[in-house]
């Protein structure tokens, strides 16, 4: 099936029969079902084996790791997913009793019939998976799993793994391997005989081309953090805390059922140059301008948002310059956003927008490398999410920052403006168009909080 086939198909799935959606899981068990599938086509010589995220060590709630999470909707700690392409069957591996499934608050159903309510073809006992993995290895199989980090809330898996890499992997007074590497040592041990393959790619290539479902979903999550930037908003003027408006960020996301897709950031004055800076340290003063970057997480999915506006409610004259500016930008992105255009392309033709608008291109504010235009990183069930930026032409379903954004440090000065994009069929969706972005709605916004 085409991308464009499968996106109608899925579209109509959801117009006719929109009770379908099963309260166990996110999505209709159809959805994982065909995400398994899509991972068969590409391991036709062998089986994937995915590890479930496991219990919490603290006092905090348990969320399953993405990828887990991408193929079978189940959020189930010690659990063990394999998805045979030889056979075109998945096999979901767990041991929960009931009593530990409601303290997690784990639907029962998934417990008592988790083939019924996870669509996935068999469901064994955990202890039965070291004979079954047995088997498939003497049957000649080729054994994938991922050779990248799980991503946990808040997390990316590619940054999780150079952190690790570099930190204690090859940290002289530690060396440990990651948990998947260890998995990956373990099989390649116990069956020597066996080709263990990294699936991450496939992975990652799959969860790029989001889904009509996930995207209705994203447009969730967009609503949640456009309601939590506007109250920030409103909330700031001079000899306001930092902290003060991150705690009105995070209040309305956990108002809304959200929690937070990574800290809040705010940068202002001296820490305009430090892009994630989040220590919310600095009480506001008259004529600091503030860039603001912050997203919920909703369901699993992020958006990815970046704002900024004067403390005082009133933009200077070069305040005003910037922001106009990269304004421009991030407008003329999305004029020229569509499936086919590559972000090299994406950046010419913005150029050429700006030169017709009247703007001088040969200013220094435009040769800043972040406001020529272009794509920034893929989002989704991470706020960088796998795969790092767009490569090659734009398709449908692909998520992404537009992030134009500017520094000047010798002027205490930093602008930012970044919404999350879908690239449709004939051109681009801005998910977060409704935050107010116009110079004069934002005075005005900040005016009559002030009254």
């Amino acid at each position: 099936m085409k991308r464009s086939q499968y996106l109608i198909f899925w579209g109509l799935i959801l117009f006719l029969f929109p009770t379908l959606w099963s309260g166990d899981l996110l999505f209709d068990k159809a959805e994982f079902g065909h995400r398994r599938q899509g991972l068969m086509a590409r391991i036709p010589d062998g089986a994937a084996i995915l590890l479930s995220a496991q219990p919490t060590t603290g006092y905090r709630e348990f969320f399953q790791n993405n990828d887990f999470f991408y193929y079978s909707g189940v959020e189930i700690p010690n659990a063990i997913l394999i998805i045979d392409g030889r056979r075109q069957e998945s096999i979901l591996f767990f041991t929960l009793s009931e009593p530990a499934a409601r303290n997690e608050g784990i639907s029962l159903d998934l417990v008592r019939k988790p083939q019924e309510v996870t669509g996935i073809e068999r469901v064994l006992p955990l202890e039965q998976f070291p004979n079954y993995l047995s088997r498939l290895a003497n049957q000649g199989y080729a054994l994938y799993t991922s050779f990248k980090p799980e991503e946990l809330p808040r997390e990316c898996s590619q940054e999780k793994f150079n952190i690790l890499y570099n930190n204690m992997i090859l940290n002289p007074w530690d060396g440990r391997l990651t948990r998947e590497l260890q998995f990956v040592g373990h099989l390649k041990q116990r069956f020597p005989q066996v080709e263990v393959k990294d699936c991450s790619s496939f992975i990652w290539e799959q969860r790029q081309i989001k889904s009509p479902a996930e995207i209705d979903l994203l447009r969730q999550v967009a609503k949640i953090g456009i309601e939590a930037h506007l109250e920030m908003m409103k909330a700031t003027h001079v000899g306001v805390y930092e902290y003060e408006l991150a705690a009105t960020f995070e209040y309305i996301c956990k108002k809304r059922g959200a929690d937070l897709a990574y800290y809040v950031i705010i940068s202002s004055d001296e820490n305009h140059p430090y892009l994630h800076y989040y220590k919310h340290d600095r009480l506001l003063q008259d004529g600091d301008f503030l860039v603001v970057d912050a997203g919920p997480d909703f369901k699993y999915y992020d958006v990815d948002i970046s704002a900024s506006y004067p403390a005082n409610g009133k933009f200077s004259p070069r305040q005003k310059e910037i922001y106009e500016a990269a304004l421009a930008v991030e407008r003329a992105c999305l004029e020229v956003y569509r499936p086919g255009i590559t972000c090299d392309q994406v950046r010419e033709e913005v150029r050429g927008i700006l030169t017709k608008k009247g703007y001088d291109l040969e200013k220094d504010l435009f040769k800043i490398r972040t406001m020529q235009g272009g794509c920034s990183h893929y989002v989704g069930m991470a706020v960088h999410d796998v795969g790092g930026s767009p490569r090659g032409p734009l398709q449908p379903g692909m998520v992404f920052a537009c992030d134009i954004y500017a520094v000047f440090p010798a002027e205490k000065l930093g602008v930012r403006i970044e919404d999350t994009v879908v690239i449709t069929e004939r051109g681009c969706e801005n998910l977060t168009k409704d935050l107010p972005r116009d110079i004069s709605q934002i005075e005005a916004i900040m005016s009559k909080s002030k009254h």
